[in-house]
């Protein structure tokens, strides 16, 4: 059959669906079948880099950039997936590094593991939607068991020994683990600058994260300030200016132009010098409006040319030209200025406040930068980072992100639970438990969600050089027998299993989401039974 077809009152045929040539379709445990394993290859790809003794990535571009990363959203977004159940995989990596920042690698490796047990399932002849509604019950579980094993940790302003202490839990798998308490106590400080600890808010677009090639990676400082990739717009300008007030332009040192296309003849040295007389006082009155608002400092969008600039140095009115949209914004916030789209709207109260604007050098290179400092909205910060190579500096900002995210988490719930696979393995306990207590036959389906937790423990004991089977085994005996779930997996070879002892921490609200997310996406994996490719006309 080519076609199907329904007709209308009048008998004429409607074509529902047309079966053409250039089409495949896949329906059924097929289908269901081919979803799980694209899911597959794309957890098997993330997995070896899940823990802190995970592997890196290399990923090439077409255009020959190299990126070296353990980070899990980085990897499945760099790569070119075509599968459209691979790509969901993708998206569910995006959506907690959205959402959480941290935890985008081992949120793939649980969703590989509950299809994988799905698969499972399928072959037994139980139905999907009954494996879909005994993981959802499954999820119920180990979503309340990670509550009632999460514990309070207090910090404040003057106490943030637990915030390092979780921020270099994360930190201890980026490539920065070599100096992870400098970059820990960067990433606390900065949150808590930008932090309300009353409502619980942390504004990111406060924070600037910005890097420069050369030093090392203890170069790097956090600024109580803006950074600006700009210097003074020319040499003789003072390097350093006290008590600032900054006019922040984005209208260009340049004579009035008519909007419609125009053309100016010059035929004598007299109209000539007439023109640049007239673009001299057009200067010379943009200065001056600037200058009788009370500035000591322009930021200005656009350029201006060599004429301007050499005025502005003879007004004593220093200038940074060519300053981004995004950075003139941040400028703005931070020193409670306002952006002034025509000279002729500049007034004192629009004008941006700081106690110090400074230009600094880097070693032997003339390059320089714009420090804006004591600014006048101090929460603004800017994390400056060093390092050898591009390459370097990327991973470093993707590591301090994924920290920041992590003491951004705890100020939003102080609520922990411990790392290493001790939440997975207590909440695998438990569901395992609960199963027990089902007739139905979602008790097949929860047991399977039970084994998919314990895939993260194994990876972890996989990843770090030991026997995964051995060492799950033992902590699971060691959980039931001792009621202790802050056991885990002792990836760093320390000698304890009490991840408590070894300072392991995650945000409650980073493993709740884990669990959530992943099984959200599994079930709807599971509901797919037909999948029509339509290539195109005959």
């Amino acid at each position: 059959m080519n076609a199907m077809y329904a007709t209308d009152e009048y008998g004429r045929p409607i074509i529902i669906v047309r079966e053409q040539q250039k089409k495949t379709r896949k329906s059924g445990l097929e289908a269901q079948k081919s979803h799980i394993l694209a899911a597959k290859a794309v957890t098997n790809i993330v997995k070896t880099s899940l823990g802190p003794r995970g592997l890196d990535k290399i990923l090439i571009s077409p255009d020959g950039d190299i990126t070296i990363t353990n980070d899990g959203a980085t990897i499945l977004d760099q790569m070119e997936v075509t599968h459209q159940v691979a790509k969901l995989l993708v998206q569910l990596s995006k959506s907690q590094d959205d959402e959480i920042g941290d935890g985008t690698t081992g949120v793939v490796v649980l969703a590989g593991a509950l299809l994988e047990q799905a698969e499972q399932l399928l072959d037994r002849g139980i139905h999907p939607i009954r494996i879909a509604d005994g993981f959802e019950k499954a999820c119920q579980v180990a979503v309340k068991t990670l509550e009632e094993n999460s514990d309070v940790i207090e910090f404040g302003p003057g106490n943030i020994t637990n915030l390092l202490k979780t921020a270099k839990t994360c930190l201890g798998s980026k490539i920065v683990s070599k100096c992870h308490d400098q970059f820990a106590n960067i990433a606390v400080d900065a949150v808590l600058a930008v932090a309300n600890l009353e409502t619980g808010d942390v504004n990111f677009e406060l924070i600037k994260v910005d890097g420069k090639v050369g030093g090392s990676l203890t170069d790097t400082v956090l600024v109580r300030g803006v950074v600006v990739d700009k210097d003074m717009s020319h040499p003789q300008m003072p390097s350093e200016i006290h008590d600032v007030k900054m006019a922040i332009l984005t209208c260009p040192f340049e004579p009035p132009k008519p909007k419609t296309k125009h053309k100016l003849d010059i035929t004598s040295v007299e109209e000539y010098q007439k023109l640049q007389a007239y673009e001299t006082d057009k200067f010379k009155e943009m200065i001056q409006q600037v200058k009788d608002a009370g500035a000591n400092l322009v930021i200005c969008q656009w350029g201006f040319d060599d004429e301007a600039n050499h005025l502005l140095l003879q007004n004593n009115l220093p200038a940074v030209r060519w300053v981004g949209g995004p950075e003139l914004e941040l400028i703005a916030i931070a020193t409670n200025g306002r952006i002034v789209p025509r000279f002729e709207d500049l007034s004192p109260e629009k004008l941006g406040h700081a106690g110090l604007v400074r230009e600094i050098s880097f070693g032997t290179t003339r390059d320089k930068m714009l420090v804006i400092e004591d600014c006048a909205n101090t929460r603004a910060v800017t994390i400056f980072v060093r390092g050898g190579n591009k390459m370097i500096i990327d991973e470093a900002k993707r590591s301090l992100h994924d920290a920041m995210c992590v003491v951004r988490n705890m100020v939003r719930d102080k609520r922990v639970v411990y790392g290493g696979g001790a939440a997975e393995i207590s909440c695998s306990l438990a569901v395992a438990r609960e199963a027990d207590q089902i007739s139905s036959i979602e008790q097949y389906a929860m047991r399977a969600f039970a084994a998919a937790l314990d895939a993260v423990p194994l990876t972890l004991a996989e990843n770090s050089g030991l026997s995964p089977i051995d060492a799950l085994a033992d902590v699971k005996s060691e959980q039931v027998r001792t009621q202790n779930s802050r056991l885990g997996i002792d990836c760093m070879h320390k000698g304890s299993n009490d991840m408590r002892e070894q300072h392991v921490f995650d945000p409650l609200i980073s493993k709740r989401q884990q669990f959530l997310l992943a099984t959200q996406l599994v079930k709807m994996i599971l509901k797919i039974d037909d999948v029509i490719t339509h290539y195109g006309d005959e």
